[in-house]
């Protein structure tokens, strides 16, 4: 069935053949089949970024089935991230990369893994959220009521502490949900947790510190923070339990900063054993504890674990970020330090660019204490969770060599490769496949000697095309582990050089 009608939506027309194939001897599967056919025509481009679908009617019509079958189709890709329907402007393919964590609508520059330059947005990423997830609506109600209850003398210089209700609302909810124990004069917002990490090395270097112990491996962009922040990094080995926090007592250093709730990239959890160690540690030593607590709200086959900071928070910095749990562009975090460090974190972030935007922050305080932000939770973990079992199963069908890790919580897998593979390679061959992986081995202090690895994101990919990139990449991956080909004598072949891949710079 094809639809040739013209759309009343803005932007014209809707395509003139959009082909559909439904199967009538199965007319219980025929929304399936329809959502099935879609998702088909988009991974595989017949259906670009932008098109203009035929409005549910028109296209009821054309393949005789009830309007609800349509609709309820077309709400299904657009939960799922394929469709963006816009008020005005009708349904249409969101603007998107195919699976990976590609940046919704960021054009494909170059050829494929091309690195960008320090300072360049990276086009790929692994374990950013889902863009089509943000909840616009209500974020907008709420960004609408502070314009309009916001007085005017409130619309200059926010303090640099940030304001005031948004503090409340993570008091309360940061006690409530992970354990925090702080009062709101302990609250510090700041433009993500990249930024307050930042500041507390400008801080502690001021009051004597200058090395900091990190996980290892870690995010490779904290190592970058604290050189420049003039410390030194000092990396401290992860296992299966953690952090191994027996090596910190031999160490000359005045922090350490780690996320004990899900320890990136590897994705292990601090064993009970170590967090009283390590807060042990911190209290014999009289050094600080920096606990990065960026995803632990999205977690899918265990129970919460607390965090840190509720058990000493006089030897516990803790940190935060929505850039997971909501989006990155909202470049909105905090900091809770105990009392006596608060002032200079404070001075810190005056001095560094006054104070973080005020309506973004007012907008959250307001999304916080209505239950939005539990709501949305609520919503995205099912889908998300969905994703990652899809990516599991595709992985055990397809990959079975590869030891996938860290699947219990967060955006994101680590995959373990077979002994003598070379990850740049696979990485190569994944793009060519559609699929955007990251090398891990940046993320080690001596990348020479990382295990073969890889990062994969699947908070932005969908089922069809990932499954399709996947089943490619494992035939691609047998062929790597099979004995080479030796080039005929003469022939003058030579092994091409792995192509790299874009790697992710920012949280």
């Amino acid at each position: 069935m094809t639809a040739n009608t013209r759309s009343n939506t803005a932007g014209g027309e809707f395509p003139a053949d959009l082909l559909v194939e439904l199967d009538r001897s199965r007319p219980r599967g025929l929304r399936a089949q329809l959502e099935r056919g879609l998702r088909t025509a988009i991974a595989r481009g017949s259906l670009p970024a932008g098109t203009a679908l035929p409005p549910s009617r028109v296209l009821a019509a054309e393949l005789d089935v009830s309007r609800s079958l349509v609709v309820g189709a077309y709400e299904q890709l657009v939960i799922e991230g394929y469709l963006e329907a816009r008020q005005g402007s009708g349904t249409r393919v969101r603007a998107q990369g195919v699976v990976g964590g590609r940046s919704s609508g960021t054009p494909d520059k170059g050829r494929p893994g091309a690195v960008p330059a320090d300072g360049e947005r990276a086009i790929w990423r692994s374990g950013l959220p889902d863009p089509a997830l943000f909840p616009r609506d209500e974020w907008l109600r709420h960004y609408r009521d502070v314009l309009r209850d916001l007085p005017d003398d409130d619309l200059l210089y926010p303090p640099p502490w940030g304001e005031p209700g948004l503090r409340a609302a993570l008091t309360a909810y940061l006690g409530r949900v992970r354990g925090v124990r702080t009062a709101v004069d302990q609250v510090v917002i700041c433009s993500g947790f990249s930024q307050a990490l930042s500041l507390l090395c400008r801080t502690l270097g001021q009051r004597g510190v200058t090395r900091i112990a990190v996980e290892d491996p870690c995010f490779s962009m904290h190592r970058r923070i604290i050189r420049a922040g003039g410390l030194e990094p000092v990396p401290v080995p992860v296992d299966g339990q953690g952090m191994q926090t027996s090596r910190l007592a031999a160490l000359d250093v005045g922090a350490v900063l780690l996320s004990p709730a899900h320890s990136y990239p590897s994705g292990v959890v601090l064993s009970a054993n170590r967090r009283v160690q390590l807060l042990e540690w911190a209290q014999t030593a009289d050094a600080l504890v920096i606990e990065d607590d960026y995803d632990a709200e999205l977690r899918y086959d265990r129970l919460p674990v607390g965090a840190l900071q509720g058990l000493d928070p006089d030897h516990v910095i803790y940190g935060g970020t929505v850039s997971k749990i909501l989006s990155p562009a909202l470049r909105l975090g905090w900091v809770v330090a105990p009392p006596w460090l608060t002032g200079d974190i404070i001075r810190a972030k005056f001095r560094e660019d006054f104070a973080t935007e005020a309506l973004g922050q007012l907008t959250l305080a307001r999304f916080i204490d209505s239950g939005g932000l539990a709501r949305h939770l609520r919503r995205v973990r099912p889908l998300y969770r969905a994703r990652r079992d899809s990516l599991l199963a595709a992985l055990r069908a397809h990959l079975p060599t590869v030891r996938p890790g860290g699947e219990a919580a967060g955006l994101h897998l680590l995959l373990r490769l077979p002994a003598g593979t070379d990850p740049d390679t696979i990485a190569a061959a994944a793009a060519a496949r559609g699929i955007q992986l990251e090398p891990a081995a940046r993320h080690w202090a001596d990348p020479g000697t990382a295990p073969p690895a890889l990062l994969i994101g699947y908070g932005v990919q969908h089922d069809s095309p990932l499954v399709t990139g996947i089943e490619a990449l494992g035939a691609g991956l047998r062929e790597q582990l099979s004995p080479r080909r030796r080039p005929s004598r003469g022939s003058g072949a030579a092994r091409p050089e792995p192509a790299r891949t874009v790697r992710s710079d920012g949280r």
